[in-house]
């Protein structure tokens, strides 16, 4: 998500699939090196659990695999920032069309959602180390040259 996610229902956030990640991967923060896939710094912005909810209006219930398959899944996130339920619906490509999915991540409007949004991606701060991804990089930098302390 470019712009990372929102907790105001009136946004619609951008969100683009990536292949799926090691769960070894969960507490890496750190700089991936130009040209390597997922390159760029990185932190853990957010973590916690998820469960998926049903469909509003559905006369069965489908698992949250067939959901995204059918491209529009809801569900409840309890995270160290995030909170309550959104939704992720396909709006480009997915099938067999050849064409990059693109989906939109929206907040439902319960309980947990503001009119604030999010602060910026690039300042957002890790949510396990405190750290922002400009001080990940120099921190990386740094000890690249010799200089950590």
């Amino acid at each position: 998500m470019p712009k990372g996610p929102s907790d105001d229902p009136h946004d619609k956030r951008l969100a683009m699939p990536t292949e799926d990640h090691p769960l070894e991967y969960r507490e890496f923060e750190g700089v991936i090196a130009r040209g390597e896939y997922g390159a760029g710094t990185v932190i853990v912005w957010d973590e916690g659990t998820y469960r998926p909810l049903p469909g509003k209006g559905k006369r069965r219930s489908v698992g949250f695999g067939e959901a995204l398959e059918n491209g529009h899944a809801s569900f409840w996130l309890d995270g160290s920032k995030l909170h309550g339920g959104y939704a992720l619906t396909r709006f480009r490509g997915g099938g067999e069309s050849g064409e990059r999915e693109s989906w939109l991540l929206v907040k439902e409007n319960d309980a947990r959602a503001s009119g604030h949004g999010t602060p910026d991606p690039v300042r957002a701060r890790s949510v396990r180390s405190g750290r922002t991804l400009k001080q990940v990089s120099a921190e990386v930098s740094a000890e690249a040259s010799g200089e950590a302390s």
